[in-house]
């Protein structure tokens, strides 16, 4: 019996990335993989470029992975995203290999990423400095190298903001990101001054939501990251994530209702948060005050 997969959007462009990946790595040819999963070379093609949108089946997903000598884990990572897909939601693993990346593979195919923080600067922001502190902070039972490698991958991550055509992104800084110390006051003053800069760039928009906001959208809820392309003329090459930031872990959504629920919070909360100007401001005077 063949058994299938109705993977949404976001899950097929992820899987499509993953089986990429792997025949990249092989170094195979889309004809040498069709040869050894027993397919077409059409078939091959449909799934590494995210066309094949009606049904995916796990038993094709399973061959071309094996065929470009995915491991066991890999294949299993790619099977169990098939079925995931059917409830609209789910959670990474620390197990998923890292070109299977979820954040990275929305990243790559998004036009826009609107982030709102509440507690640290967003990855793609943050200074070495600060990335370092953070991770330190965070893995106080690994070593060294763990960090570091964390610390370079994030960095390295933060090239998307540099591609063409550029991704546009939309933050909204809770006010406690710019008072929470990290590092001490000369990291938070080289990580104001970077925000000041990238704001300058047409493709980043920086806001910032005032204590004095009282209340907002978000309510007590935490960090999370809607992804997003439209496609007008086919609307299922569209994608739509929505990314919940866990502990170690995340969370993520494309069920279209939970999706444009968070679409609309963010609304919100860039109408309440302080204009580009003002928040340009407010980040000038957090840095005066660590000098006082």
């Amino acid at each position: 019996m063949t058994v299938r997969g109705s993977a949404g959007p976001a899950g097929r462009m992820q899987i499509a990335r993953g089986l990429k990946a792997f025949r990249g790595r092989a170094g195979f040819t889309q004809s040498e993989v069709a040869k050894r999963a027993g397919v077409s070379v059409g078939t091959v093609n449909r799934y590494e470029t995210w066309q094949d949108r009606a049904k995916l089946r796990l038993p094709t997903v399973s061959a071309l992975a094996d065929a470009c000598g995915a491991t066991a884990q890999e294949r299993e990572a790619l099977v169990l995203l098939v079925r995931n897909q059917q409830n609209g939601w789910w959670m990474d693993h620390p197990a998923v290999p890292e070109v299977m990346d979820p954040l990275m593979s929305f990243e790559d195919v998004a036009e826009y990423e609107h982030v709102y923080a509440n507690a640290l600067v967003p990855g793609l922001l943050q200074t070495p400095r600060y990335a370092l502190a953070v991770h330190q902070a965070q893995r106080v039972r690994e070593g060294a190298d763990a960090v570091e490698s964390a610390v370079d991958a994030r960095i390295k991550r933060q090239a998307i903001l540099d591609r063409s055509p550029a991704l546009h992104l939309w933050v909204v800084l809770d006010d406690a990101v710019l008072r929470r110390t990290v590092g001490g006051a000369d990291v938070m003053a080289e990580q104001f001054e970077h925000l000041h800069a990238m704001a300058q760039r047409p493709q980043v928009d920086i806001q910032v939501l005032p204590f004095t906001v009282g209340a907002h959208a978000a309510g007590s809820g935490g960090h999370f990251v809607v992804l997003g392309r439209e496609d007008e003329h086919d609307p299922l090459n569209s994608m739509n994530v929505v990314y919940l930031e866990l502990h170690k872990r995340g969370l993520y959504l494309d069920d279209p209702t939970e999706v444009q629920n968070y679409k609309l919070m963010f609304d919100y909360l860039r109408s309440q948060a302080a204009d580009a100007s003002a928040s340009l401001d407010l980040l000038a005077a957090r840095r005066q005050e660590l000098h006082r």
